[in-house]
């Protein structure tokens, strides 16, 4: 079992990390991107969308899914925790506190990846509306 406390702990939280990462990077990405399009090089809006929303299906499948590896962690946490307790025989609470507190913490992570990365999607997704809208205005369509 120290195996699946290393996975959650390494493991799980390291995915997470890695996953905030990429968001942050896509978002600057995006960000700097949107910055530097010129929507008058575009003559049609569907070409204009395609390269406005490029890798933002990416933040919010991020967005979506880091709660859910933090729950699958917890789960995993609690799992190992009562696996300590029923081998052992004993109930010490220095061990039970310690593996619900790994629980906790992959939980903690999870929220804190998916809560800034669906705030970033939605200023971008925000921002992709507004040029959209004003390329209809310029266009007169």
């Amino acid at each position: 079992m120290e195996f699946l406390k290393e996975l959650v702990e390494y493991g799980m939280i390291g995915l997470l990390i890695l996953m905030s990462i990429a968001a942050v990077a896509i978002t600057v990405e995006r960000y700097m991107t949107l910055k530097k399009i010129n929507m008058n090089d575009y003559n049609d809006k569907k070409s204009l969308e395609l390269e406005l929303t490029k890798k933002l299906h990416l933040l919010a499948t991020i967005g979506s899914n880091a709660p859910y590896i933090g729950l699958l962690g917890t789960v995993l946490g609690i799992m190992l925790t009562f696996y300590t307790m029923g081998k052992e025989g004993i109930m010490d609470s220095n061990k039970i506190m310690v593996g619900l507190a790994l629980a906790m913490k992959v939980t903690a992570v999870g929220l804190g990846v998916a809560i800034p990365t669906v705030v970033f999607y939605n200023l971008l997704l925000r921002k992709v509306k507004e040029m959209l809208m004003q390329w209809d205005i310029n266009k007169g369509n």
